[in-house]
């Protein structure tokens, strides 16, 4: 077990909204474990939006990597204000290697030289044992915890909705006489995507056969917003679109939907943690490092591997299996939701 007090703690974990979300269960650990440590989060402004305000985070430091290297001296402005007891690097890339360098900790702890990339292993004090077998992404994270002797167990992440959240959340539902399903539409990188025109055909089915209403999520980003136009174009039942809520509302739409379809993205990672039954579309990544955590296995839909294939958990991307997905398969996942998660 690592030495460390845990009174001053900086997170460093700059990556996107599904990382955030697997960051929560740590940052919930180490709080119950130590109830009184103060504890920043050194992350970006999309996840930044997510967790700002949640109970266990004291404070956040914001790297908008859309600065470049003025995103750098800023962080470093903020860091030379604070001494801490203990720094997480959970990142393995070269960018959060140099903003750990900038804290003041006698201890910063990081991953294991084969698993760091870009020499990141050089700017950590001590670092979490070997592992030859692959993990989930979250229990990865847990492996922080338990150099610390630090207990993960029980996993929660609190993402909310958080008190006064529940009255836009209550109006938005108010407008539909039907249970919502919300569909997840793109990604951050085109290869996770799902084909837009297939997305129409299951709206179609979503309200035609099982009785919901389709609502499209996700943020306005180019991409984004021409899934939509496809989607609205090509259904014949229009779902509604609830791109570019926000991500706090999302949280509510989420939270309040009877399934979620999504691709390998934050919202899948989200709905995970607010315990809504959620189909995973997933052939880029891997399901079993980057799938829906410990809940709701039985509704992925599976390209990643070929029939019968026992892929092993590796960081292998696998392009171009996104569009073996067929609406079928999706449909008989539907069915398997309708019989196991519905009402």
């Amino acid at each position: 077990m690592i030495p460390a007090r845990l009174d001053r703690i900086c997170v460093v974990m700059m990556s996107a909204v599904g990382d955030a979300v697997h960051v929560l269960p740590v940052i919930n650990a180490l709080k119950r474990h130590a109830p009184g440590s103060r504890i920043s989060w050194v992350l970006q402004p999309g996840p930044a939006a997510l967790v700002r305000g949640h109970p266990s985070v004291d404070e956040i430091i914001v790297f908008d990597r859309g600065a470049g290297w003025r995103a750098f001296a800023e962080v470093r402005r903020e860091l030379a204000r604070r001494d801490f007891d203990l720094v997480l690097n959970l990142q393995v890339y070269f960018k959060a290697g140099i903003v750990t360098a900038m804290t003041r900790a006698p201890v910063k702890l990081g991953f294991d030289r084969a698993r760091a990339r870009d020499l990141n292993w050089l700017f950590t004090t001590h670092r979490i044992p070997a592992r030859a077998v692959g993990q989930h992404v979250q229990d990865q994270y847990f492996e922080f915890l338990e150099a610390l002797g630090v207990e993960p167990q029980p996993v929660t992440w609190n993402l909310g909705p958080w008190p006064g959240e529940e009255t836009w959340r209550d109006a938005f539902f108010s407008a539909f006489d039907r249970p919502v399903a919300a569909i997840v539409v793109a990604t951050s990188k085109p290869e996770k995507d799902w084909l837009p025109d297939r997305w129409a055909e299951v709206t179609d089915i979503l309200s035609g056969e099982f009785g919901l209403q389709p609502v499209l999520v996700g943020s306005r980003s180019p991409r984004e917003t021409a899934a939509e136009a496809v989607i609205l174009q090509r259904s014949t039942t229009k779902p509604v679109s609830a791109l570019g809520s926000g991500l706090r509302n999302l949280v509510g739409i989420l939270s309040g939907s009877a399934v979620v379809l999504a691709p390998d993205t934050g919202p899948l990672h989200m709905s995970v943690a607010l315990g809504r039954p959620v189909i995973s579309l997933m052939g880029y990544t891997n399901p079993k490092r980057t799938g829906p955590y410990r809940r709701y296995q039985d509704l992925i839909v599976d390209a990643y591997g070929d029939p019968g294939e026992d892929y092993p958990v590796s960081m292998e991307n696998r392009p171009g299996r996104m569009a073996r997905i067929t609406v079928d398969q999706v449909k008989e996942k539907l069915r398997l939701w309708s019989e196991r998660y519905r009402g």
